[in-house]
């Protein structure tokens, strides 16, 4: 990067503000994903007026800027796939007010979320969307992404408490879009606008998120199943009953036995389980509990455990999000990719998705392991491959696409939570045919020069989705 332009940086964060450091812009090329970048320089900045200046000489130089969170997104959306400038909002990281009366608080957008609710506990309130990376993940990359997590069956995604914000458009001019308040119908709701545009159309600077009041009790039931089959119909029978859990995750044996060997069976041998969580008053959570076992016994459960144990229930929830790591303790030499990772769909057709997943692994030959929030129609698939391995890459390509095109037309869509970045992109492409016209023409009022994130989305530029990968192969060189 011209030093003309460090300078003029500098000037606005000062000298500990920013990086142009090799081994530094190198760790800022990765997030979660499978892919790799580099960037030229990494800026902290501290303020929006900070990050109006550095907009306005990213635009002004036609720099690429990508904003970043805390780096744990699964698609490659916090990627710096065209070099130029990472923004790294961590160090605004306040909680700026906290109003029950208002069931508001007004946070930046680097405050970790687990934090924020650490923050929100005295008062008896939470956000609660729970990603699985709340440990690490800030919230306006949860914004950015319009993350959820276990619970949105019953509590939404981050979408749902967005009232309002701050973000910095390309040009450098600051918007403050929404309002204080829980209602709002007062002309575009911009804010909205930039819940899951991943970057490409501002920095986020401020956010203002509704709270709800945290619930009084909970309690866990764990169901095994004969077959995934029968763990899908579960869970539609249940939300048809009518009952809606606050969370309900669904497992495959392969994600079983993988979290068995990895953690020293925690859970129970089978072919597939459903883990349910009910909360809220306690005598409404006990009558909850007893028809989430009536339910799954019917549909055909071999076994059914109940718990209100603090302790008992972590130890589960623990178990269902380690499946990503556990993994690859299954093949020595192999990795979990994340790759088909966060289909969603009507929740009556989970049965038929597994089913059609299974099938498209065992035709490709790649092992694959689906779970995920079934509740709300939310399903994971993670490819258990040697990333050394250019065949192996292709066929979880194929199979990655087989699986998009089988979920897409189930009726479901290539992203629940995690967002699109590059590993949807091309099915995303093929699923929005209709509105991408309407998204390039967003694009291109609010950032004229595209400079925002540039090759997301609907920009994504390769053929397939093997792109920049930060693994030592080149899939695209076998012939």
């Amino acid at each position: 990067m011209d030093q003309s332009i460090v300078a003029l940086i500098a000037a606005i964060v000062g000298e500990d503000g920013y990086s142009t450091s090799k081994a530094r812009t190198y760790t800022y090329g990765f997030d979660a994903s499978i892919y790799r970048g580099q960037p030229d320089i990494v800026v902290q900045p501290r303020t929006t007026e900070q990050v109006s200046e550095l907009m306005k000489v990213a635009n002004e130089n036609l720099i690429p800027v990508v904003p970043r969170g805390g780096g744990t997104g699964l698609c490659g959306s916090a990627v710096p796939i065209k070099g130029g400038m990472v923004l790294d909002m961590s160090r605004m990281d306040g909680v700026e007010r906290i109003s029950v009366a208002d069931l508001l608080c007004v946070v930046q957008p680097g405050v970790v979320y687990d934090d924020l609710n650490k923050a929100l506990a005295p008062y008896g309130f939470f956000f609660p969307p729970t990603p699985g990376s709340g440990e690490a993940c800030q919230i306006g990359g949860m914004v950015a992404l319009n993350a959820s997590g276990m619970r949105a069956i019953k509590y939404g995604a981050t979408r749902d408490y967005v009232l309002g914000m701050t973000f910095v458009k390309a040009n450098g001019e600051i918007v403050q879009a929404g309002t204080g308040t829980l209602k709002d119908s007062s002309g575009y709701q911009l804010a909205r606008l930039m819940v899951a545009s991943e970057g490409t159309l501002g920095v986020i600077t401020e956010v203002i998120l509704k709270i709800s009041p945290k619930p009084k009790s909970s309690a866990m039931a764990l169901a095994a199943f004969p077959g995934p089959e029968q763990a899908g119909e579960f869970v539609a029978a249940l939300i048809a009953e009518p009952l809606i859990p606050s969370s309900l995750e669904l497992m495959d044996s392969v994600s079983i036995n993988a979290v068995n060997q990895a953690l020293g069976g925690p859970l129970p041998d089978c072919q597939a389980l459903c883990m349910v969580e009910v909360d809220g008053d306690p005598m409404i959570v006990d009558k909850e509990l007893a028809v989430v076992k009536e339910v799954a016994e019917r549909q055909g459960a071999t076994t059914v455990e109940t718990t209100h144990d603090k302790v008992q229930m972590a130890a589960w929830s623990k178990s269902r999000q380690a499946v990503m790591t556990s993994l690859s303790s299954l093949r020595p030499g192999h990795s979990s990719v994340s790759l088909a990772d966060d289909m969603v769909l009507p929740v009556s057709r989970i049965p038929e998705a597994v089913k059609a997943y299974q099938a498209i692994a065992e035709r490709n030959g790649v092992t694959v392991a689906t779970y995920g929030h079934a509740a709300d129609g939310n399903l994971h698939t993670k490819m258990l491959i040697d990333p050394r391995s250019e065949e192996q890459w292709l066929a979880a390509e194929k199979a990655v696409r087989e699986i998009f095109q089988a979920t897409i037309e189930l009726g479901g869509s290539v992203s629940g939570e995690h967002g699109v970045g590059m590993s949807k992109a091309p099915d995303f492409i093929l699923e929005r045919r209709s509105a991408l016209s309407t998204m390039v023409e967003i694009k291109k009022a609010l950032d004229p020069n595209n400079i925002l994130n540039p090759g997301k989305l609907h920009q994504w530029e390769e053929d397939g989705l093997l792109g920049p990968l930060r693994y030592p192969c080149d899939p695209k060189s076998v012939e």
